[in-house]
């Protein structure tokens, strides 16, 4: 199956913080939000949008945007699009699917009155009702009621294939007229679907455009972020105003220190220093040091977390003189700093020092390490194994010793590219050896 819980899934609240739980809704980005107008009532209200399944993330006021009422009637669909009063970068946001057909099965969680951690009822996508959609129940029980308002309509998870959102609740009716489903003789619930939305609201036609987010680029990028092991220094080219600019605002926060193209090095110096611990009157020392003002200091410093700190510098090739800044990054890097170097244009200002002062002895110093980390775990293993004598000695870290000759190669390689081709390479080849020994 796929995820059990999702940060998108919002509980709402009206009033303040600790008011009444008055329906469902679901994040798209991390600034925007979707519910049903009825459920906000009114175009000027405010409303208090909870993480129910991350209690991690901090619940958050939003009210509706400008454009952004969109209610029953002849203009609208009962939709209202919010904007949060502070945005959200850590939760994950939903996948919108504009589409959806005949038979679907989807569910859908909402918070019904005793159940305020949420319930899931599962249905098919029956046909279409207007501009909204019928969602068939297996039995009166599993169709909405209150308290669904707003809630996500989502795709059955399957493992490898996340569920995706394809519309929101937005009704049910009885032909009774009943209070419950249950209580009539038919029941059916009522979606208005993704595509929909994105017919009344362009905030959100642009979120499910096809060049909206570039998801390749996020999972990149949120391994390079998980995994300490991945390349100490990365270059990208993000575009501005494309697919892989908006998923880089997402992904923004996971950085330590975060630096703009043009803004202060001074700053950038402060909040990297914030990131070391320093006994007594050292921080001045390595103030200066950074700054290109005196020698680096004799005693080492140490990172205030386990982990290596982040430094993403935003548009470097926006930087007026460059020169200056890199000098500042060679010497976080000599204190462990990963580097996340962000240009705004291929070959921008910058770029080939980037990679000759900052890429390239990261890249050639990381080979190095796993190299050494390498030949430790093949004579491990082959002490495990006994087969460590005088005969053997030379031969059990036969893998090591073929990737070291290959790492001695590369000092002969001239040309920039086709050297960091192939350390690469090499990179990629110790990663997977590694890997086979349990060394990750």
């Amino acid at each position: 199956m796929g995820e059990l819980r999702a940060d998108w899934r919002l509980r709402l609240r009206r009033e303040n913080a600790h008011g009444p739980i008055c329906g469902a809704g679901v994040l798209v980005d991390q600034y925007t939000a979707l519910t049903c107008a009825h459920v906000v009532r009114h175009p000027d209200a405010v409303m208090w949008l909870e993480f129910a399944e991350n209690s991690a993330l901090a619940p958050v006021s939003a009210r509706v945007m400008p454009g952004g009422w969109l209610p029953e009637g002849a203009d609208g669909e009962d939709v209202a699009v919010l904007r949060l009063d502070s945005p959200r970068p850590q939760a994950r946001r939903a996948p919108l699917e504009p589409g959806l057909w005949g038979g679907m099965e989807v569910y859908a969680t909402g918070y019904a009155e005793g159940f305020d951690d949420g319930m899931s009822l599962w249905g098919r996508i029956g046909g279409a009702s207007g501009e909204r959609v019928q969602l068939d129940a297996v039995t009166r029980a599993e169709v909405v009621r209150s308290g669904f308002s707003g809630a996500a309509v989502c795709t059955r998870p399957r493992e490898g294939s996340p569920a995706r959102v394809v519309g929101l609740v937005v009704s049910w009716r009885g032909d009774l007229g009943e209070p419950l489903p249950e209580d009539n003789r038919l029941s059916f619930s009522y979606l208005i679907p993704v595509d929909r939305i994105a017919e009344l609201s362009p905030v959100i036609k642009e979120l499910v455009s096809p060049g909206a987010w570039d998801r390749g680029f996020e999972e990149r990028l949120t391994r390079w972020f998980d995994d300490p092991d991945e390349d100490p220094v990365k270059i990208t080219v993000v575009p501005p105003g494309s697919g892989r600019d908006r998923s880089l605002r997402h992904l923004t926060h996971r950085a330590h220190v975060v630096h703009r193209g043009g803004a202060s090095r001074p700053d950038l110096i402060d909040h990297a220093l914030d990131r070391i611990t320093f006994t007594p009157g050292e921080y001045l020392a390595y103030w200066d040091w950074l700054r290109g003002a005196k020698p680096r200091p004799a005693r080492p410093a140490g990172h205030v977390t386990g982990r290596p700190a982040t430094v993403l510098v935003d548009g470097l090739d926006e930087e007026p003189h460059p020169g200056p800044l890199i000098d500042v990054l060679a010497r976080l890097r000599v204190l462990g700093f990963r580097l996340l170097l962000v240009f705004r244009h291929e070959g921008g200002s910058g770029w080939a020092a980037s990679r000759d002062r900052l890429l390239r002895p990261a890249l050639l110093h990381h080979a190095d390490t796993l190299l050494d980390r390498l030949q430790r775990a093949e004579f491990s293993r082959a002490i495990r194994r006994d087969v460590v004598d005088s005969a053997s000695l030379g031969s059990v870290t036969e893998t090591a010793d073929r990737h070291r000759a290959a790492r001695r190669l590369l000092d002969d390689v001239r040309d920039p590219q086709q050297q960091l081709a192939r350390l690469r390479a090499l990179i990629k080849a110790l990663r997977a050896d590694l890997s086979h020994h349990g060394d990750r």
